[in-house]
């Protein structure tokens, strides 16, 4: 009777399975660290809150083949310069509104949610908003009363009222503001923001 190999033993690959089991979860770990790093707000590609004193554009970047957020010159919200504290302060307000009032049920948020109503991920720089003078007022106007202010492009669609108090409406607009400044990876692709219609 010959014996078994060691490479084909009970013993072997339960040594085996708990190797492979604790290097995955070490490799799981450091992967998380990473990942926390890199979506960090005031990192590389998450600006910090404060961006939303600035002007955001998202043109695409010949060299990188894929667009990216351009990060220009003064550019007040609601024409007052925060703090970093203040803006994290709004952003947040703004980003805990979009959960209580479960936008993501038909909006999608950096690649996540429905496909029934537009994408919000770069919604800041929408060509909807139709100028840079009027986008403020306007989105403030629409998230208060998007019945009385609908744009729905020829779909018919219309977002119901959320009774979105003024404060969370610039939380709301604060956070997509922020949010078009997010380095995404090239997405959306092929964009055309508002900025280009300016032009």
């Amino acid at each position: 009777m010959s014996e078994t190999p060691r490479w084909a033993s009970e013993s072997f690959w339960k040594k085996v399975a708990i190797w492979v089991t604790a290097g995955s979860f070490l490799i799981l770990v450091i992967l998380t660290f990473d990942t926390l790093e890199q979506t960090t707000a005031g990192g590389e590609r998450v600006q910090a809150y404060s961006v939303i004193n600035q002007n955001i554009d998202y043109q695409m970047n010949e060299k990188l083949n894929k667009f990216m957020p351009i990060i220009g010159g003064e550019e007040l919200l609601f024409g007052k310069k925060y703090t970093e504290e203040e803006a994290e302060a709004l952003v947040s307000l703004g980003k805990k509104t979009t959960q209580a009032k479960n936008c993501m049920n038909c909006h999608t948020l950096l690649g996540n949610g429905a496909y029934y109503a537009p994408d919000l991920t770069k919604a800041w720089l929408d060509q909807g908003w139709l100028s840079t003078d009027l986008r403020e007022d306007q989105m403030l106007r629409f998230l208060m009363d998007p019945e009385k202010y609908a744009r729905t492009f020829g779909t018919g669609r219309k977002m119901p009222n959320l009774d979105i108090t003024e404060e969370e409406a610039k939380g709301v607009i604060a956070f997509l503001k922020w949010m078009s400044a997010i380095d995404t990876n090239g997405f959306p692709y092929n964009f055309t923001t508002i900025e280009a219609e300016v032009e």
